[in-house]
């Protein structure tokens, strides 16, 4: 299993987080973006070395990384809030917001699980899947309802980008809680991402995207409602006692799904239609 959810946490470090941060239009971003690989490259190296002083090294450096990330957010909000027409669009603000914080969660239980401690009373193998969590729940999930919401000015819209948002931060806390707290993050979770794969599928049938960008849209929105249905099933058995996947397999249904099928996939769609609305923009 640990080859497994390391080669997806390389995915989110070295693919899906620069692509993502390219798609929230933010100037702002773009140097954290050129620079991300100096801390992205060594965070992935430490995934694969044992445990102790050179992973833990390498670890604190993508943790530097992804705490300037954060940094950004607060500006950012400040901005927003003195501004009446991004207020308007706060759900989808919220959303982007909890993208730039995410992977400092992820980095902070990378840097605890290479040094070899337990965090907060968490084991090593809770904290080795809190980080592709929040890589891909946290940023990849978070960054994809905002920009649904964006396009998708409705009240479904809206939902999906508060409510995944929630859903994490109630994952999170359910962690400290207890499982029927992480089993509520769990089901407003699964609701704001079944809410992305609805809006999506909504936007291929009425969209003019070309075949490629139409595939890889339907494959997220698709994956999206077997993975969620699969995390809410290990919640609900988790919280209640009912038969329900092992985490071994967990990582390698939901987690893989969510990585490919729905992370990637939406990330590459996106950037298509960007490059494509880009392309029209500088030819009229």
């Amino acid at each position: 299993m640990s080859v497994l959810v390391n080669a997806i946490v390389m995915l989110g470090m070295l693919v899906v987080i620069p692509a993502g941060l390219r798609l929230v239009g933010a100037s702002e971003l773009d140097r954290m973006r050129r620079l991300w690989p100096l801390f992205a490259v060594p965070g992935a190296v430490a995934l694969w070395l044992p445990r102790g002083l050179p992973a833990t090294a390498l670890a604190v450096c993508y943790a530097l990384g992804a705490v300037l990330l954060a940094l950004h957010a607060p500006p950012r909000l400040l901005r927003n809030l003195m501004t009446s027409a991004v207020r308007a669009a706060a759900p989808a603000e919220i959303a982007l917001l909890t993208a730039l914080v995410a992977p400092s969660i992820a980095a902070t239980a990378l840097v605890a699980e290479r040094s070899g401690h337990t965090l907060f009373g968490f084991g090593l193998g809770i904290l080795a899947l809190t980080v592709p969590h929040f890589h891909f729940a946290g940023f990849a999930a978070a960054l994809v309802a905002g920009l649904v919401c964006r396009v998708a000015d409705s009240a479904a819209g809206r939902f999906a980008a508060l409510s995944v948002p929630l859903g994490t931060l109630s994952v999170l806390i359910g962690y400290f809680v207890g499982d029927w707290a992480e089993l509520a993050g769990a089901v407003v979770l699964t609701a704001g991402m079944w809410t992305v794969a609805l809006l999506t599928w909504r936007s291929i049938r009425g969209g003019r995207q070309d075949r490629i960008t139409r595939l890889l849209l339907a494959t997220s929105s698709a994956v999206l409602v077997a993975t969620m249905a699969l995390a809410l099933s290990w919640a609900l058995g988790e919280a209640t006692g009912l038969p329900h996947p092992t985490l071994t397999w967990m990582a390698a249904t939901h987690g893989l799904g969510n990585a490919l099928g729905f992370a990637l996939c939406s990330v590459l769609a996106l950037q298509r239609l960007q490059n494509r609305t880009d392309h029209e923009g500088r030819t009229a």
